[in-house]
């Protein structure tokens, strides 16, 4: 359970949060879309309020609802592709379904993103022929063809082989210097220090810190983070 979280994500910011197993991490990540309801509180994409019509005070229609969602993207740890489509065909699909895109427009996007995460060259294959680390890229690349707002990370390393988190840790890392908005779940400490604006800590559902990375790194403010910190070398 998720209790007083007050949290601000400024445009083009990248801001990971951190804490042990059950602390309420990817539920704050699920809070943000709207895939977890919250008792009370509000969230705002863009200055304007999601689930909640705020004219009506009534939960918005699945249509508003969706349009909303659509400001953001999720990544999930098991990459959830669609066996029975291609590299290519999983990247288009919610463009053109969702969006309304036009199949030339949404394929020539669709291949700008394969591009960038280095996977153009798999359009053509099924997700049973990738590694984790290809599955997990081409699930990035199928979150920036919606072109959100903010892009959603909830642990997308920690399905994988150890030799593998590199390649995705890099891509991230990447759209970080590109001025990506985005909000990630992670156990990768050298990763979060390196690629974060605000490194956020919970524990049972509170926020306890949140800092800058060189300050939250190297003086914690809290017994619990420094104790959290400690085990992590």
């Amino acid at each position: 359970m998720l209790r007083d979280i007050d949290l601000e994500v400024s445009s083009g910011d990248v801001v990971t949060i951190l804490g042990s197993s059950g602390s309420g991490k990817s539920t704050l990540l699920r809070c943000i879309n709207w895939l977890e309801k919250p008792d009370r509180g509000t969230i705002h994409i863009s200055g304007q309020r999601i689930g909640i019509d705020e004219n009506s005070r009534k939960p918005m229609s699945q249509k508003a609802l969706a349009k909303m969602r659509a400001k953001t993207a999720m990544v999930f740890q098991s990459f959830n592709l669609w066996p029975h489509l291609t590299v290519l065909n999983n990247v288009t699909e919610a463009p053109i379904h969702v969006q309304g895109k036009k199949r030339e427009e949404a394929e020539a996007l669709a291949l700008s993103f394969l591009e960038k995460v280095g996977m153009a060259h798999k359009r053509d294959a099924y997700p049973f022929t990738l590694s984790g680390g290809q599955k997990q890229r081409v699930a990035i690349a199928r979150a920036l063809a919606m072109q959100p707002e903010v892009i959603l990370f909830d642990e997308p390393t920690s399905a994988l082989d150890p030799e593998l988190v590199g390649e995705v840790l890099g891509v991230i890392k990447s759209l970080s210097a590109e001025g990506y908005t985005m909000v990630i779940v992670t156990h990768e400490m050298d990763f979060a220090r390196a690629v974060s604006d605000q490194v956020v800590f919970l524990e049972k559902g509170l926020l306890i810190e949140k800092a800058d990375p060189e300050t939250f790194f190297t003086q914690p403010k809290t017994d619990r983070v420094k104790r959290f910190l400690e085990k992590q070398h």
